[in-house]
């Protein structure tokens, strides 16, 4: 019986005896576990015996051929893999072979890697600009790689101007990525959140979530169109997006919404806000990294299949809605999250560590909170949650719909700074009661103010740094 032991011996004593093996098995079980478990080949191993193969009927054992040849990293056999990569109609096979070429690091192979870069495929396509970024101080092969700065796949694009058209985003000079403005530290601005937000310096704020008001289902938040509403929620997430730090999230709570009907001759409409927001988030410059499900109890939701209960006839089936949609975004950047981590001393890394239970996966059960002051609240273990996952102890987050404040008390519980703003006076008692007056033994003590006074406080600190 074939093991992984007595190939490996076969390696090192008998190769002879390996070639034998490899050619004589067919399209069997016993051929690709040898093939599987070949690992790293000797030196003057010869790849001849993997030529038969890639005419074998077996996708699997082609594939496993191409890898195998691979590994030698020798260019001889690029008239022959570069065939395959042409003419395979298995498309993991094709990849394989471009890998293979790209593992040979020959200047033989950039001709035919620069040929793939027209492949219909663009993982295809992906792997010989891999393999190609190896000889990137090349002129003629930066030129070829550089027209692919509109291929139509994104994530071509991505790599192509990550490469070669890399913006730098200035951070200022005078704050460190840990750092935030000492005069926006446990803050709660009374006002417009557009007015407001203009005097927020760039690169300020490490983390921002929010649930914005919903269009015209509560007497707080009217507006002429659902467009108008759609703009005026672009307006300050772009704001939100130039004000936050660089790689770092902007997290938004929302749902659909139903605007009752008019008269039972008229039917109610629903908006799917979270999917008509999102295009305008992705345009502006934040990538999407998660959906993030709240499930609520039946129970505390509007019963809306009520008639349905009664005829049960189709067409008029119409479900509790019981979720609402955390969409995590990241603020668009080349640096890996790794950079952000290696921001923070090690200290600050141990201590905000996420310890003990968390959630899996993206279906968090969360029970809602009632008030009779503001009608849409934020949980308390929302809040948290979001504050471990997504923060470091010491920075500073923001809500520009902050409410009754909900995300700010458990930024300041879990040693984060807080950053609100909010127009509505009696939200702002609320917070004033629950937050400000109640809160002691905490690095920056809670303070309001109004929007005018925020605004000559930023500007003269600016215009001083």
């Amino acid at each position: 019986m074939l093991t992984k032991e007595y190939i490996d011996e076969l390696k090192q004593s008998n190769k002879t005896e390996l070639y034998r093996l490899i050619n004589e098995n067919g399209n069997n079980p016993t051929l690709v576990f040898l093939l599987e478990n070949l690992g790293r080949l000797p030196n003057g191993f010869s790849g001849d015996c993997f030529i038969p193969l890639l005419d074998s009927r077996s996708e699997k054992i082609r594939y496993l051929a191409v890898k195998n040849l691979g590994k030698l990293g020798n260019d001889r056999y690029l008239p022959v893999v570069y065939e395959i990569a042409q003419t395979e109609n298995n498309t993991m096979v094709r990849r394989e072979a471009v890998s293979c070429i790209g593992r040979m690091h020959s200047r033989k192979a950039i001709p035919f890697l620069v040929q793939m870069l027209s492949d219909t495929d663009p993982k295809v396509v992906l792997q010989a600009i891999r393999a190609l970024l190896v000889f990137n101080h090349n002129s003629d092969v930066a030129t070829e790689l550089k027209k692919l700065k509109d291929h139509p796949n994104e994530m071509v694009q991505y790599v192509i101007r990550k490469e070669f058209f890399s913006e730098k985003q200035t951070q200022r000079k005078t704050q460190k990525h840990t750092e935030s403005p000492e005069y926006m530290r446990n803050v709660i601005v009374h006002g417009d959140v557009l007015e407001i937000i203009k005097n927020v310096p760039d690169f300020s704020v490490h983390l921002t979530f929010t649930s914005p008001p919903y269009y015209n289902a509560r007497d707080y938040s009217i507006y002429q169109s659902y467009q108008q509403y759609l703009d005026f929620l672009t307006d300050v997430f772009r704001e939100v997006h130039r004000i936050t730090k660089e790689g770092r999230f902007f997290i938004l709570n929302t749902s659909p919404i139903i605007i009752p009907r008019v008269s039972r001759q008229h039917a109610s409409k629903r908006y799917p806000i979270p999917f008509d927001i999102h295009p305008y988030l992705i345009e502006m410059g934040w990538e999407f990294i998660d959906d993030i499900i709240w499930i609520k109890p039946e129970a505390s939701v509007k019963n809306r299949n009520a008639g349905f209960l009664q005829h049960r006839k189709p067409l008029g089936y119409k479900p509790n809605p019981v979720t609402e949609y955390v969409m995590v975004y990241r603020k668009k950047t080349d640096k890996l999250l790794d950079w952000n981590i290696h921001q923070y001393g090690r200290n600050i890394v141990e201590e905000s560590k996420v310890n003990g239970d968390y959630e899996t996966s993206n279906a968090w059960k969360i029970d809602p909170v009632f008030d009779r002051v503001h009608s849409a609240v934020f949980p308390t273990e929302l809040c948290n949650k979001i504050v471990k996952y997504y923060s470091y102890i010491g920075d500073l987050l923001f809500d520009p719909f902050a409410g009754r404040g909900t995300f700010g008390k458990a930024a300041m519980d879990l040693d984060r700074f807080f950053f609100l703003t909010e127009i509505e006076k009696k939200y702002i008692e609320k917070i004033r009661n629950e937050i400000v007056n109640h809160s002691v033994f905490v690095e920056k003590t809670p303070t309001i103010i109004d929007a005018e006074t925020f605004k000559n406080i930023a500007k003269g600190v600016n215009h001083d740094a």
